[in-house]
Order: structure tokens, then C-alpha cells, then sequence
């Protein structure tokens, strides 16, 4: 089915089996830059799963440019351990690769013993938050060898290829870019100055490793930094990087801090392999594409198209290690999706803590969370298909379990609709294509339009009880709560009902947030019509705009802390903060709502008592939960767990992962 993304390709004399890799992302499993069984672990499922390439890293080259949020190959005693991995990973059927990092100024200075970094110029990153120490021309050659030898390691550790990272903002593009690079030497100044760094640490590298052993290069397809490079430049830089000696060019989006979403869902899928198409026009190596490419249509579609030769597949791999193996065998429908919430891998390495996978529970655990099938199995009764009911429902029946699903509304998904509503979030419904496949696929009974309540529980007599309530809007008491001008977010997420001209929104936390943008978008031009307008000239640059960001209504959001979205995620707040501004929501912080009756919002905001009229006032005051049914299933002596939002209200991982340990516990009991 998909034939393209399934041809082998050859780098240098190396035959990779598909067209599938997956790149270096940084896991912080271990804090002492050594791998451990929990990395091994980690990617030997990977290989497993089918891809062609697996790739190992970010891996440092000294200290001083990674310390210890990533692993090192920085001297021999690291080579055994990479060897017994390298054999893992190719015992699956994969290639193993390394990517060689080195961040500049970019690395942390608490991260690296309260040294100073190192950076082409002593320029102040807003990233490591401190002024980097200007190369001398002895640490440049230092840096050059460092790369050479730690690639030589990599060879004798039994790697079968070894990437140089390039993009991102790290010390290689560093010297490339006119932001961070202000040298008078031979490595600053003009383009080819600052080119040279670059181009060297390739030669180096080459000469060390011989001409038969594939290496490559990751490179920023465009800075997405104002004043830095942009895809007018890179296919200069990257024919400068083949004539240097690399065999493949993995192209990336922009620099860590572009203010060009790179990762999160407000990424379109695959939208940039144009940055590959790009370089792939400028060079005869092999070309990778990146970022976002979740699903085997887009993979196949970008390799048919001539796009790219090879597709990167980071956080989806980590969301399913057998999305090659699935795709191939036509089971696309029960890959498990990667929504790009960043909430356990991107947010978890901005804030120094291990990845995992927010809709995968198995990932980073693989050693631990395994499925064995029982030799006892029991009758499940699961109550509410909400992602910790349909979680716990497929990993009970993956055990070996009977288990029956009920749900009290007519489908599955739960809050799911109502996250997945605003404009930007519809990835999340991708867990239920996901979901609805696998209850198909495991034979799992599903009651919908049916609620659970002792009488039932009783007649079934099940052997198990998993109870997945859910929760429901918390309403503050408040004067004018129950004005007919009054609605909640879940209801304008999920029934999307008429609403006036100026809305008012009780609540700036994330909920209250993305219903601001989802009543902000209403009336809006759609992306197809943007597309049609702009092909045909039907408008002018500013009008286009005028037209994607102003709706039917006027949104106001009351937030009483001092900063809104203090419950999201740093990767994803200031995307949405972004986006509200384009909207032109108002919020409105430190803003205590005294009183919404007839549609006049009253608050204390500064000590000043304020008032303003609303022709929609939407409270999105958060949630609480739904503990009908747990509290009176004591009386049946039926053991049981509760999961999800039932217990409190939490994330997607809160209710996908506590599902999943839930149904691991059953045969326990």
C-alpha cells in the first residue's frame, strides 16, 4: 500500500530497508550522560517497531557543550555500552546512527558546572539565559577534533552511521547565523566565513571515518529567526555540507527560539517538508524530511511526491514504535497517534524531567510495563469510555480479560470532543479513530446510550469493576449564575450554539483559554478559502489577514491570578497566548468576577470595581469530579479501581496512563 515509504534506499554503500527514521530527541533517562536499560530498552522497541533507522541521541562530545542533559561519547569508556546497544538495535532488522551534539551557546550553565558556554561570539542567548564565551581559534580546533574522535568511537562501537547536528539553534548554526556569529576572523564576517566552521567539522569528521561510512548532517531547513538564515540560504549551506563529505541531509524546521511553532498541534501535518523539497532541489545526496509527519499517507505521499527521500518520525514514534510495522501491514487505522500536546516529551525536557508519552503509557517504560497475557481472566465491566475507561478497556482485553465497555452517551471519547474542538486541537480526535479501531480489533463489547448504575452492575455480576466516571463543569457560586445570557465551556465546546457579539469567558486557565480562541475563530475564513483567495489575488495581504482573525464575536477572558494559562505546558502556552493575541481576545488578569447577572460582568480588578455588558457570558471555571457511581459500589463487594477525572480532574496522560495501570493491576486482585 504504501510502496514508496517501504523501498530500500542506499546511504553512501549502506541499504536501509524502508524510508523510515527515527531522529535523535533528548530523553533525560539517566542524569549522569551514561546509558542505562531504560534507554536500551527504549530503543530497541523502536527497532523493533520497523523503522529503518534508529537513531541514538543527542549524544555530547565534550562537557562543555552538553553536560549532563544528554548522553556522551566524549571518551572511550563509553564505547562498550554503545556497542551492546548498537547490537540490539540491529538485531531488530534497524540501522543504528548517533548524533554527534555540541550546543554553544545554548548549553545551560547550572548544567555544566556553572561554566560559562561557548559560542562563535560572546552574544546573550535568550535560550541558556546567559553570554556566552567567544571561541578562540584553539577552541575551535579542539571542538573540530572533538567531533572527529567522538565519531570514531561511534564507528567502533559498532554504529552504522553518524549525524552531526546542525539545526536548532545549536553551536554549528550558531556560527552560520549573522545574530550569534560577529567574528573579524576567517569564521566571521562574510557567508563563506561563517560557513567554514561548519564545512570543517564535516571534513574532519570524514577524513577520520573513511569514505565508506555514511555520514550525515541535521540541518535547519529555515532559521524562522528574523535576521538569521532562511530557505533562501540553506541550499547554499547544504551543498557546501555535501561537497564536505556527508552522504544525507535530515532537514528540520527553525531554532529553538523561533516564534514559529515547530511541534505543537498549530503545526499542519508535514508542513514542512517544502524545507526538504528545498534542499533536495540544491544536492544529490539523500534528503530527510521532518517535523510532524504522523501518519503513512503524509510519509508516503511526501517520498512519491519527490519531496524528500526519507521521513523523520520523532514524537510518533515514540507515541507508537510500531507505526512502521502497522503501516506496512495495512493496520494504519490502530497506529496509536501522536496529537503533538508536548505535554510528556517537549514540556518534560523544558523542564529537566524524563520523556514519556502522554497517550502512550508504555513509552520510556518499556521494561517495566509489560503486557503478559493471563492465565486467569476475568470478567471486566468498564463504566465510561472516556480515554481512562477506553484505555483501560483495550489494555484489559490485550491481557486476555472479558471486558464489557459502557458509556451514557451515544459515542465514545468523553472530553475528547470537547478538547478537541478549538480550531487547533483537532489531532485529539485522533484517539478515537484510534480507540474505535481497537475495540474492533480486540472484540471488546460496547454498550453506548447506557448508564451504569448498581441495578446494572448487579445483573452483569461482573468479576472486575473499572469505574471511569469522568467529571463536570464546576460552577462557581456566583450572582447571576443562573441568567439564561449564562452557558458553560463544556457546552459551547461541545454543542457550538449560537452566541451573541461580545462574550465574556469566566476562567483563564486552559480550558478557559482555548474556548476564548475556539468562540474567537467562529466566523473566520477557513484555510481552503484563504487558499483560494490569495491564488486568485481576490484580496489584498492585509484584508486576508483582517479576514483570518476577526470573527463573529468579541471575547473577553476574566482571569483572577496574574497570569492566565498558568496550567499549560511550556511548550504550548505562549503558541496559545499567540494565538489569542492574533484574535484579538482581551484578557483581563488579577480580575475577580463579583457578578454576571443580566449579562453584566462585575469585577474587582486593582482594588477598582468595574462592570461590563455581555451578550454571552461562558464560565470555564474548571471541572470536578463524578463520583455517582464510586460511592455506592462498596456495597457490592465486587473489587474495583477508579480512573481518570472520577478521582480528580487531570491531563490526557492522567487518564490514558491511569487506565492502563488500572487494567494491569486486575489480575492482581
Amino acid at each position: 500500500m504504501y510502496r514508496h515509504l517501504f523501498s530500500p534506499i542506499t546511504i553512501n554503500a549502506l541499504e536501509i530497508k524502508n524510508r523510515i527514521a527515527y531522529p535523535a530527541l533528548g530523553l533525560l533517562y539517566s542524569y549522569d550522560s551514561k546509558l542505562n536499560d531504560r534507554y536500551t530498552n527504549f530503543y530497541e522497541e523502536r527497532a523493533k517497531g520497523g523503522a529503518g533507522i534508529v537513531t541514538v541521541g543527542p549524544v555530547g562530545i565534550d562537557d562543555l557543550g552538553a553536560g549532563i542533559i544528554v548522553l556522551s561519547i566524549a571518551d572511550d569508556e563509553a564505547i562498550p555500552s554503545f556497542a551492546k546497544l548498537t547490537k540490539q538495535i540491529k538485531a531488530q532488522g534497524a540501522r543504528a546512527w548517533i548524533q554527534l551534539f555540541h550546543a554553544g551557546a545554548f548549553a545551560f550553565p547550572m548544567i555544566i558546572n556553572n561554566q560559562t558556554p561557548i559560542a562563535p561570539s560572546a552574544v546573550y542567548s535568550s535560550y541558556s539565559k546567559t553570554t556566552p564565551r567567544e571561541m578562540t581559534l584553539e577552541d575551535i580546533e579542539r571542538v573540530k577534533n572533538d567531533f572527529a574522535h567522538c565519531a570514531v568511537r561511534a564507528k567502533e562501537a559498532g554504529f552504522d552511521g553518524v549525524e552531526i547536528i546542525a539545526s536548532a539553534g545549536y553551536l554549528l548554526t550558531q556560527f552560520l547565523s549573522p545574530l550569534t556569529n560577529k567574528r573579524e576572523d576567517q569564521y566571521g564576517g562574510s557567508f563563506e566565513n561563517r560557513l567554514r566552521f561548519p564545512t570543517e567539522v564535516i571534513q574532519m569528521t570524514r577524513e577520520k571515518l573513511g569514505p565508506d561510512f555514511p555520514l550525515t548532517v541535521r540541518m535547519a531547513g529555515n532559521d524562522f529567526v528574523p535576521g538569521s538564515n532562511t530557505d533562501a540560504q540553506t541550499p547554499r549551506i547544504a551543498k557546501a555540507y555535501e561537497t564536505a563529505g556527508v552522504d544525507a541531509i535530515n532537514v528540520t524546521g527553525g531554532w529553538h527560539i523561533t516564534k514559529v511553532p515547530q511541534l505543537p498541534m498549530e503545526l499542519p501535518r508535514a508542513a514542512y517538508a517544502f524545507l526538504a523539497l528545498n534542499i533536495k532541489n540544491a544536492v544529490s545526496v539523500p534528503v530527510f524530511a521532518s517535523n510532524r509527519i504522523t501518519d503513512p499517507d503524509s510519509a508516503e505521499k511526501i517520498i512519491r511526491d519527490g519531496c524528500a527521500d526519507l521521513v523523520s518520525l520523532g514524537r510518533t514514534l515514540i507515541a507508537d514504535p510500531f507505526w512502521p510495522k502497522k503501516a506496512f501491514e495495512g493496520r494504519a487505522e490502530e497506529i496509536r497517534p501522536c496529537v503533538a500536546c508536548s505535554q510528556g516529551c517537549t514540556d518534560q525536557v523544558f523542564n529537566g524531567l524524563p520523556v514519556f508519552c502522554a497517550g502512550n503509557p508504555r513509552a520510556g517504560y518499556e521494561g517495566e510495563r509489560k503486557i503478559v497475557k493471563t492465565k486467569a481472566p476475568k470478567r471486566v465491566m468498564i463504566a465510561g469510555a472516556g480515554l481512562a475507561g477506553l484505555e483501560a478497556a483495550i489494555t484489559a482485553a490485550k491481557i486476555g480479560h472479558k471486558v464489557e465497555l459502557y458509556d451514557k452517551d451515544s459515542d465514545i471519547g468523553g472530553q475528547v470532543w470537547l478538547a478537541g474542538a478549538p480550531p487547533h486541537k483537532n489531532e485529539l480526535f485522533e484517539f478515537i479513530r484510534f480507540y474505535r479501531a481497537m475495540i474492533r480489533k480486540l472484540n471488546i463489547s460496547l454498550f453506548l446510550n447506557t448508564s451504569v448504575d448498581i441495578e446494572l452492575i448487579r445483573e452483569k455480576n461482573p468479576d472486575y469493576m473499572i469505574i471511569a466516571e469522568g467529571a463536570k463543569p464546576l460552577l462557581l457560586k456566583i450572582d447571576g449564575i443562573d441568567d439564561p445570557s449564562v452557558t458553560t465551556s463544556w457546552h459551547v465546546l461541545k454543542d457550538n450554539p449560537p452566541l451573541g457579539r461580545q462574550v465574556a469567558i469566566i476562567g483563564g486557565g486552559s480550558v478557559g483559554l482555548e474556548t476564548a480562541l475556539f468562540v474567537a475563530a467562529k466566523g473566520t475564513i477557513s484555510p481552503e478559502i484563504l487558499h483560494f483567495l490569495f491564488e486568485y489575488d481576490a484580496e489584498t495581504t492585509d484584508r486576508l489577514k483582517e479576514l483570518m482573525f476577526n470573527g463573529t464575536s468579541f471575547v473577553t477572558v476574566f482571569e483572577m491570578l496574574e497570569k492566565p494559562g498558568k496550567d499549560m505546558g511550556k511548550s504550548t502556552r505562549w503558541v496559545l497566548m499567540d494565538k489569542l493575541d492574533r484574535y484579538g481576545v482581551n484578557i483581563q488578569t488579577d480580575a475577580k468576577v463579583l457578578s454576571i447577572k443580566n449579562g453584566i460582568v462585575t469585577y474587582e480588578q486593582k482594588d477598582t470595581i468595574k462592570k461590563q455588558k455581555f451578550d454571552t457570558v461562558v464560565m470555564a471555571s474548571g471541572s470536578q469530579p463524578v463520583q455517582d457511581l464510586s460511592k455506592k459500589i462498596e456495597s457490592l463487594n465486587i473489587p474495583y479501581a477508579t480512573v481518570g477525572d472520577c478521582i480528580a480532574p487531570g491531563k490526557i496522560n492522567d487518564a490514558i496512563h491511569g487506565g492502563f495501570l488500572a487494567a494491569m493491576e486486575i489480575t492482581n486482585t
